[in-house]
């Protein structure tokens, strides 16, 4: 029987952008390493399939006011895998900014050190900022960023494949670790990158870790068609979700691949209360420790630094009052939810400010934990998800209520599990265990 997913984005003190200012969020600090393990032992006893850890190259201009800077997420996970057992672990990492060979040794290590559990989120970073802090000060085009990582993604899963499953004999007897025609070099020579290769340490567990993407763009799209396992995607209704998840099904099953291979999982940001009037109290005082000068400038940098100061906070908004998304350079995707939001619905700037804090134009619903759990439910058994990337707005509290209240009612309706049954994020995935391929070899 098909099984609900579930994973905990792991975002500042909650996905509301005044979630540090709230009295339940966690007294302890982004750079505490015992709030990462605490919310990944407390997802773990949820039974969640995953974690996720998003990842900002460069520190952000409303720092004054929104606390975003964290750990970096691959050094975290190697913690966070020694304080936990059977949850999957999944790291944000750019291939704009990071050498192939750099990022296949730190995933394949990590892959080691927790028994089987990575996955490795792949993102093509848009942030101007980021550049400049690596030498490059043009920002890379949105078509350049996909291109470098088509590239990328041959020479890394060639540097997994650079070692047969077989490779290591640890024969102490007759003196011989590794036997060398199982283990090639690559020889990857593209437009952007030239590696040797082998890598310098064996096979993972999974083979290679679990690929995962988030972008929704058309390009986005086809990436994903092509290479994830499991697709983050911010929908603001069911209809684009239903759309979406049907069209990227539809792409990877023209590539060949099993759609039950790729893994849909929208984001969703759940306000719970004992009632609805209480759900909606609580939004409310999320909302009453907003600055909405901040979300203005956060949804200036979505648009590549768009000017929005003129616009008014009380008048209907127009899709002309954006940029085109097919001319910004930034996050695409998350430019075309925003303008499809403001077609449909014309809210006031202050109105869409208010919900963007909440998830950043993932899905925000308020009631109770029977309609949560409903809504949950319907969009899983309607074609527009195979599961949840939940956000809770203040952290650890309202992931705690989630587990405590929701998670129940999805197990005695038979859609979420009672208890692992996989040691692997492949496994808590359903995911087959790519087989080596030696480059240039089947």
């Amino acid at each position: 029987m098909r099984q609900l997913h579930l994973n905990l984005f792991i975002h500042g003190r909650g996905h509301h952008e005044a979630a540090w200012r709230h009295p339940a969020a966690s007294p302890l600090g982004l750079a505490d390493i015992r709030y990462y393990t605490g919310l990944a032992q407390q997802a773990e006893a949820g039974l969640f399939d995953s974690i996720f850890l998003a990842d900002t190259l460069a520190v952000g201009d409303d720092v004054a006011h929104a606390p975003r800077a964290w750990l970096e997420p691959v050094t975290a996970l190697a913690a966070i895998a020694g304080a936990t057992r059977r949850i999957g672990l999944i790291a944000t990492c750019s291939t704009t900014y990071t050498e192939p060979y750099n990022l296949a040794r730190q995933f394949a290590s990590l892959d080691h050190i927790s028994g089987g559990r990575v996955g490795w989120n792949i993102v093509t970073t848009w942030l101007a900022a980021a550049g400049r802090n690596y030498g490059e000060e043009a920002q890379p085009s949105h078509a350049g960023r996909y291109a470098r990582a088509e590239e990328y993604m041959q020479a890394v899963t060639a540097l997994w494949d650079s070692w047969a499953d077989d490779a290591v004999l640890d024969d102490r007897a007759a003196g011989r670790y590794a036997a060398p025609g199982r283990i090639r070099r690559i020889d990857h020579a593209g437009a952007h990158y030239r590696v040797a290769g082998p890598l310098n340490l064996p096979r993972g567990p999974q083979g290679r870790p679990v690929f995962v993407q988030a972008g929704s763009s058309e390009t986005g799209r086809g990436f994903a068609a092509r290479h994830a396992e499991a697709v983050f995607t911010a929908q603001m209704e069911k209809a684009t979700a239903v759309e979406f998840y049907a069209d990227l099904k539809a792409r990877a099953a023209a590539l060949g691949r099993p759609a039950n291979q790729v893994l849909v999982l929208p984001g969703l940001c759940p306000v719970i209360g004992g009632t609805e009037a209480e759900a909606q109290r609580i939004w409310r005082e999320l909302g009453d420790l907003s600055d909405p000068e901040v979300g203005r400038q956060r949804l200036s940098g979505r648009f590549g630094g768009h000017d929005f100061t003129h616009l008014p906070l009380d008048r209907p908004l127009a899709p002309e009052d954006f940029p085109d998304p097919a001319t910004v350079q930034a996050a695409r995707s998350r430019t075309e939810v925003i303008v499809g939001l403001v077609r449909r619905e014309a809210p006031t700037l202050r109105q869409l400010l208010d919900y963007l804090a909440g998830a950043r134009g993932h899905f925000v619903t308020l009631g109770t934990p029977e309609q949560v759990a409903d809504l949950i439910e319907d969009w899983f058994t309607t074609g527009a998800a195979d599961g949840f990337n939940l956000m809770p707005p203040v952290l650890p509290a309202m992931l705690g209520g989630f587990i405590e209240q929701v998670v129940p009612l999805l197990q005695r309706r038979g859609l979420f599990r009672r208890e692992y049954g996989a040691e692997t994020l492949r496994g808590h995935y359903g995911l087959p265990r790519p087989e080596a391929r030696f480059p240039g070899h089947p």
